[in-house]
């Protein structure tokens, strides 16, 4: 028997390769509905160093930078998620586990800190299933970094100014449905065509025994 042509043969085994698609695309369907919807709560801030007479203004920009990337770090440490806690905003202890690494990694998924580069703008994302929560939360996490920058940073004199308020979501962001049903659907294609192709080689070593 022949070498198969295997562009063909994923042709003509479309239906099983179309099958095992939606067969990922409802895994992909249940998964993302087992687990909570939650919002998202955003806000901006802006990071500024005085480097006095001395510095140019690129100097002071990277300057910046680095710093916003140093407290995008620091916000998922458990000194400063104890800070916001303590903020003042009415943050519910009890949504949190009371196991120190437990908690860590909750707190580590529900908050999202990233840094534009080129600039000292650092936004701050929370996740929650209530959004008011959310709001909350991202809103004691820039009074934190507002007020308590100083502690967190060192070598010249630096300040946060919120320059978007919270922005909330209208719709539950995470898990990403849409984006999960087309993985879904695409991994899913991929294993049929694999499904195809390992059952034409059966086939075709089959017959090579055969008539061999």
């Amino acid at each position: 028997m022949a070498q198969p042509n295997y562009t063909r043969v994923l042709i003509n085994g479309w239906q099983s390769i179309l099958m095992f698609g939606l067969l990922g695309l409802v895994l992909a369907l249940i998964i993302s509905f087992v687990q909570p919807l939650r919002y998202s709560s955003t806000t901006r801030l802006l990071i500024l160093q005085d480097v006095g007479s001395s510095g140019d203004a690129y100097t002071a920009s990277r300057a910046e930078e680095r710093i916003a990337d140093n407290l995008s770090t620091i916000i998922y440490t458990s000194t400063f998620f104890d800070e916001v806690l303590n903020a003042g905003f009415g943050v519910d202890v009890n949504q949190f586990n009371e196991d120190d690494s437990k908690r860590r990694r909750e707190w580590g998924r529900m908050v999202k800190a990233t840094v534009a580069r080129g600039s000292g703008l650092l936004t701050i994302a929370v996740y929650h299933e209530d959004i008011n929560e959310a709001e909350q939360i991202v809103r004691a996490v820039a009074q934190v970094l507002t007020d308590q920058v100083g502690d967190y940073t060192s070598g010249g004199s630096v300040s946060v100014q919120v320059i978007d308020a919270p922005l909330n979501s209208r719709w539950p962001v995470k898990p990403n449905i849409l984006a999960n049903i087309l993985s879904g659907f695409v991994l899913g294609g991929f294993v049929g065509m694999a499904y195809v192709v390992v059952q034409t080689e059966r086939i075709r070593r089959r017959h090579q025994l055969v008539h061999g």
